[in-house]
């Protein structure tokens, strides 16, 4: 598949004319990323605006002890970064890839003689932006103030929308993560998830997958649990 057909693909630019994509294509490289990279953090800020074509990344922050804890996880489609005259709130995160990326990378003066000419484009970053905002401060609450349980399932209700299936009365998520990702995700330690991921199975929150890595959450039992946990 070519990078124009990427480009399509990307939320933001659902809206957009033929020939505008093929003007991102023209002004911004395209770039092959490994899992694992951290492409910006506070102490090595990148000034440029990152269109995710394919993969998933991770914004995330650490605590004073050096625990990260997730603001949110960025699937295809999603863009990310910092320039000048516009900010996604990722100055002072770390974001991650969580398995091979392509990236779409535009330079301030690029991102800014696009946009003056395309304001509906504008109007849907905004958008986005502010639901990004919104639910990264909600993130922030439960993890100072809820417990582990209550944060395991918020962030998973979280991922739900953008990475789950619905399969009858349970959400299954396209993402293999390990009982020490979700660790790292909410700030706790892998003994305690294990544990309480263990707990939810016997309520019937959790069920088990064929595949060890896929989780598949009971929708009604996970929203119970979130609301009186």
């Amino acid at each position: 598949m070519n990078k124009l057909w990427y480009l399509s693909q990307i939320n933001i630019m659902e809206e957009l004319t033929m020939e505008d994509l093929q003007e991102i294509d023209r002004r911004a490289p395209m770039s092959e990323t490994s899992k694992g990279t951290v492409i910006s953090s506070p102490e090595r800020p990148q000034r440029s605006l990152y269109l995710l074509k394919k993969g998933k990344v991770r914004l995330y922050k650490l605590n004073r002890e050096g625990k990260e804890f997730t603001l949110g996880i960025l699937g295809s489609g999603n863009f990310f970064g910092e320039v000048e005259s516009f900010s996604t709130g990722t100055q002072d995160t770390y974001v991650e890839t969580m398995e091979d990326s392509l990236l779409c990378v535009l330079n301030r003066k690029d991102f800014e003689e696009f946009m003056r000419e395309r304001p509906q484009l504008a109007i849907k970053m905004v958008q986005v932006m502010t639901q990004r905002l919104r639910e990264a401060e909600e993130m922030l609450e439960t993890m100072a103030y809820g417990s582990v349980e209550k944060r395991l399932l918020h962030l998973l209700s979280k991922l739900a929308p953008n990475f789950g299936t619905k399969k009858g009365e349970y959400m299954e998520f396209d993402l293999r993560l390990s009982h020490q990702d979700l660790a790292a995700m909410i700030g706790a330690t892998r003994e305690t998830v294990s544990a309480t991921i263990s707990n939810l199975t016997r309520q019937g929150v959790i069920a088990k997958s064929s595949n060890k890595k896929m989780i598949r959450i009971h929708i009604e039992k996970m929203r119970e649990a979130i609301d009186f946990g």
